[in-house]
């Protein structure tokens, strides 16, 4: 009987180990899918479904302790305490003109952060986050009418409108400039 001529199996074993260890070592490759995304955090207001890039927002903040603002137009809510920075409350149900349905517990605050601008945005529910392609933005609906346009980056296909946080956040109309005279 003849032996037969073993190759030793830790030779291989060890060529197919470092070919592994360096395929898994490499620098994923970023593609243009992913950079040409937009992640979004949707929420309701008044039955509509709306979202925000994340790159807006600094946390979400339950709706406690606001204080309400006299002489202030009828979309600034009040101003909250969050951690010792005082920030002012914005409803856009009023400022887009949708039906009111009164404050819950539910109500949440999602603070955005501009360039020299922080404010708290009221949401009905937060629904979740999400990650959408940019390209599968659409226009406008025709729903949508009135100051809602004025601030819309696109619509998702499964019909979420997606808000210009910027131009919310650059907007003189959200600035209250009144001086109280002593």
């Amino acid at each position: 009987m003849k032996e037969a001529t073993r190759i030793p199996a830790t030779f291989d074993a060890r060529q197919i180990l470092r070919a592994r260890a360096k395929a898994l070592a490499r620098q994923p490759e970023r593609t243009a899918v992913a950079e040409a995304s937009l992640e979004l955090l949707e929420f309701r207001l008044a039955r509509e479904s709306y979202a925000l890039e994340t790159r807006y927002v600094r946390e979400v903040y339950p709706l406690k302790n606001l204080t309400p603002l006299p002489c202030t137009p009828p979309f600034v809510l009040g101003i909250v305490n969050v951690r010792g920075r005082i920030v002012p409350v914005l409803d856009l149900k009023k400022f887009f003109d949708l039906p009111e349905q009164g404050l819950t517990d539910l109500h949440r605050i999602i603070l955005v952060q501009g360039d020299d601008l922080e404010l708290g945005l009221l949401a009905d529910v937060i629904v979740g986050a999400w990650s959408v392609a940019a390209e599968s933005l659409q226009p406008s609906l025709p729903t949508l009418t009135g100051i809602r346009t004025e601030y819309l980056k696109g619509v998702t296909s499964g019909r979420l409108v997606v808000l210009d946080v910027a131009r919310i956040l650059a907007d003189p109309k959200i600035i209250v400039h009144e001086e109280v005279e002593d």
